[in-house]
């Protein structure tokens, strides 16, 4: 067990390297001045060149890329062009609340998708199952983006119950927890359960019927064991992929909530990363980028420590 996981934490550290690396040279392939948002129209060579040189563009780009990487492990990942405040600061603050977001929207997808893949795994090829299957193309098909304007039409505009945006009242982006900051909670983390809840719904279905079919629960059956207890086992030999699935949909989630986020007024990651693209703020769009691939990656590390806790036959295989 102990050989498995050092073997997993060997093969981490190359892979941060390589989205290091990735991270670096897609932002920098993009086209474009990150100095246009900060520099006056009739801006002199001179102070061009000393702007550059200030935050290190007239470098070569391996050897801005090496700047990079070394301040990055010391954890400073520089100052945003566009606003001037430190990169760390503002992708941490924006990441707390990307967090937030979600894993409640995880939770909410991983409980009605298990919930709906289970159902439908027991009742294959009934009205039930249908029913689960419909529900769950329905959430991986629907645009995000559109489930979240028609859900701020309804319950915001229409019956006034929740509030169409922002992370508090008054726009604040100060979380605290309590009953009127989590009413802003509700509709964009629902709107971004809907994928995870369709994929889960699915790989659940598949797994219930696989393992259902499983010689080892027939020899349960014929020696008499409950529905209970068969139930229970296969809760326990679908639980390590619904669990990957799950922290991949996380892991998506973390990265992928552009657009949510930009509907709701939510100041997370995805709100930031819309800002510094449309500036070009490449300091900041490193760092949250960088940010996010580190989550990413170490959620994958986390979830096949658990994976292997919850089925030693991972690590010995």
């Amino acid at each position: 067990m102990l050989n498995y996981l050092l073997q997993r934490l060997i093969y981490t550290l190359p892979i941060m390297l390589g989205v290091s690396i990735v991270c670096f040279a897609l932002v920098h392939l993009a086209p474009g001045d990150p100095l246009v948002s900060i520099l006056p129209p009739d801006a002199s060579a001179e102070l061009q060149a000393k702007l550059r040189e200030l935050y290190g563009f007239d470098r070569s780009y391996p050897e801005q890329f090496l700047a990079w990487v070394g301040r990055a492990l010391q954890g400073d990942l520089g100052s945003s062009i566009a606003s001037g405040r430190p990169v760390a600061q503002e992708v941490f603050k924006a990441v707390g609340n990307t967090l937030r977001l979600a894993v409640f929207a995880t939770a909410i997808g991983f409980f009605l998708g298990s919930l709906f893949g289970f159902v439908a795994g027991y009742f294959q090829h009934s009205w039930i199952d249908r029913f689960a299957s419909m529900l769950s193309v329905l959430g991986v098909s629907v645009p995000h983006y559109w489930l979240g304007m028609v859900l701020v039409i309804i319950f915001s505009s229409q019956l006034m119950w929740l509030p169409p945006g922002g992370a508090g009242p008054g726009g604040s982006g100060d979380w605290q927890w309590n009953l009127e900051y989590m009413r802003h909670l509700v509709l964009p983390a629902l709107t971004m359960s809907v994928i995870p809840m369709g994929i889960i719904a699915r790989t659940v279905r598949a797994l219930v019927g696989d393992i259902l079919h499983q010689e080892f629960i027939i020899g349960l059956r014929a020696k008499g064991m409950t529905n209970l207890g068969i139930f229970l086992h296969v809760v326990k030999n679908a639980a390590p992929t619904a669990l990957a699935v799950m922290g991949l949909q996380l892991g998506y989630l973390l990265g992928g909530s552009i657009l949510i986020e930009t509907v709701f007024s939510w100041p997370g990651t995805g709100f930031l990363l819309n800002s510094a693209i449309f500036q070009r703020d490449l300091p900041l769009l490193q760092g949250t980028i960088l940010i996010l691939a580190m989550f990413f990656v170490l959620l994958n590390l986390i979830v096949d420590i658990i994976q292997t806790l919850l089925d030693p036959r991972i690590a010995r295989s």
